[in-house]
Parts: structure tokens; sequence; C-alpha cells
């Protein structure tokens, strides 16, 4: 499976059924190589991959991420085959270990160290049985990765990794840890706004609710963040690494500054206003492959 360069990802749970799928449509239309989704408190992400999944026809659909938490190594096999099957291809697993507060606090289980859980749930999933038909072309896993030793795992056991919340310098990195040939499926945050109040504001109310998340705050440390730029919503030399905001043509510079750093894929999030309705499709409108 050859990626292209450019993804959408969204919080599709903002959108009826019927908007969501023609929001994945609309992204097709534009040349977009995939959508990722994420899994939180809303949709099931693989019933609502399969929404979108038979809306399309190129379109490729991207768990970003499942948290396997969620369900045992079983049922993630059953949902990863039956989608690779039922697409023809089209769908790309991401799984993560989440965050403790959402595992435990939320969800009620013990949070395992992260890079042995996700070690051992692979094996599990390597070895679960599956009677139906088999997918004509296995869909790749990609891995929720950010530290040094989770990278290494997604190189090692997947595909590739979906960093999320970090900068171009992470992307190097990444690639120095994963070598060549490994996926890095990189998100990234835009506002299309050049006015740097108004495009801050957005900004800050985007990250919001990662910014006491550990495994976040961890990585942004190791990036060279300290507590007063992680306090208060976020520096402004924080909020300006970490979205990218101003005209179109400074989104697609942060966007080819990923892709220098060895990105195989970028994951554009459309940020808008607080009270917008639905994703900023001038954001992706503008950032759209030739000829989308």
């Amino acid at each position: 499976m050859e990626l292209g360069s450019l993804a959408a990802w969204y919080f599709t749970d903002q959108l009826s059924a019927p908007l969501a799928a023609d929001f994945a449509r609309r992204v097709e239309t534009l040349g977009y190589d995939a959508l990722w989704l994420p899994e939180a408190v809303g949709r099931d992400p693989f019933a609502h991959a399969a929404w979108l999944l038979a809306g399309t026809e190129r379109l490729r659909i991207a768990t970003g991420i499942a948290n396997i938490y969620a369900r045992d190594a079983n049922a993630m096999t059953a949902a990863h085959r039956t989608l690779a099957e039922q697409s023809g291809g089209r769908f790309i697993l991401g799984l993560g270990v989440s965050h403790a507060p959402m595992v435990e606090d939320l969800r009620g289980h013990s949070y395992g160290k992260p890079v042995a859980t996700m070690r051992a749930y692979l094996e599990r999933m390597a070895r679960a049985p599956y009677a139906a038909p088999p997918p004509a072309v296995e869909a790749p896993i990609v891995l929720a990765a950010l530290g040094p030793r989770m990278l290494a795992l997604a190189a090692e056991a997947t595909r590739g990794a979906h960093p999320y919340n970090s900068t171009p310098e992470h992307t190097a990195r990444a690639r120095e840890i994963m070598g060549p040939d490994a996926w890095i499926c990189t998100e990234q945050k835009v506002v299309l706004e050049p006015d740097p109040s108004r495009a801050r504001a957005i900004a800050r109310a985007g990250l919001g609710m990662y910014m006491e998340l550990p495994n976040y705050r961890n990585n942004w440390q190791r990036l060279g963040f300290g507590e007063s730029d992680l306090a208060d919503g976020g520096s402004d030399r924080f909020i300006d690494a970490i979205v990218a905001w101003g005209d179109a043509k400074a989104l697609r510079a942060r966007v080819q500054e990923h892709l220098d750093a060895g990105a195989t894929q970028v994951c554009i999030q459309p940020l808008g206003p607080a009270d917008a309705t639905g994703p900023d499709m001038a954001a992706l409108e503008a950032l759209a492959p030739a000829g989308g």
C-alpha cells in the first residue's frame, strides 16, 4: 500500500451520520489520501469507519486511534480484518494505549506500562483466530507513538506510527529512530487565520483537552517545553510550535516541514472557532493536494 502525503483528521462525532458521510466524500473529492478518526466517548470507530467506507470509493479510513483498552485482542483483530476485507484494502488500523485518566477513571481498567502492554497486545492479535474469509490485502497497523521506545516498537512490530500533537522536530527524531521504511503519519492542527490573537485563541481551545494528559506533557517536555510553556493554556512559543496558523502559505510551509523531516503522511486537523459548525473546509480546501 502506497500512502499519499496528505490526509485529513477530524472528530466526525461532531457531525450527524449523514453529514459525516458528506464530509468524507468531500475529503475524497479534494484528493486527500485518507480520513483519520479518533476514539473517545462517541461512536464506535469501527462501525463508523464501515459507514464512511461504504459511502466513498477511494478514500482510506484510519483510526487515530482505537483504544486497546476498549476491546480485547480477538475483538480488535475481528474488526481490523472485517474492515480490510469489506473495504477492499482501504482501512488502516491505528492502535494506542490512550492515557491513564481515560483508561482508569473513564473505563475502570488498570493502566499498564505502555510499551510492554502494547507489545503483549500485538502478540495476542497475531495469535487471534479468525474464521471469516480473510481480506485479500491485510490492513496495515500503526501505533500512536510519541516516546522513543514506542516509536521503536512501532517500527519493529507494525507498519509505522501516528504521532499526535507533535512538531516537525519530533517527526525528524521519529524518522531517526524508526529508520527509512516505516510509515510516519503525523497529525498537524491548523488554523486558517492570520490574526495572531484570534489564531492562538482557537489553537488554545483546540489543545485544551490535551494539556493535562501525561503522555502528551511528557513528549512536549522531551521537545524542550518547560512547565511555564505548558501553564495557563500554553505559552505563545508552545502554541506556535504545536498548531500551525496563518494564511494558506504559512500552513503549507508547516506541512512541508513535516514532510522534509521524514513524515510519510501529514494528517491535517482543521481547527475553527468554538461557535463554528462542522469542519473548517476553507483550510482543507487551501491545503488540498494538487488536482483535488
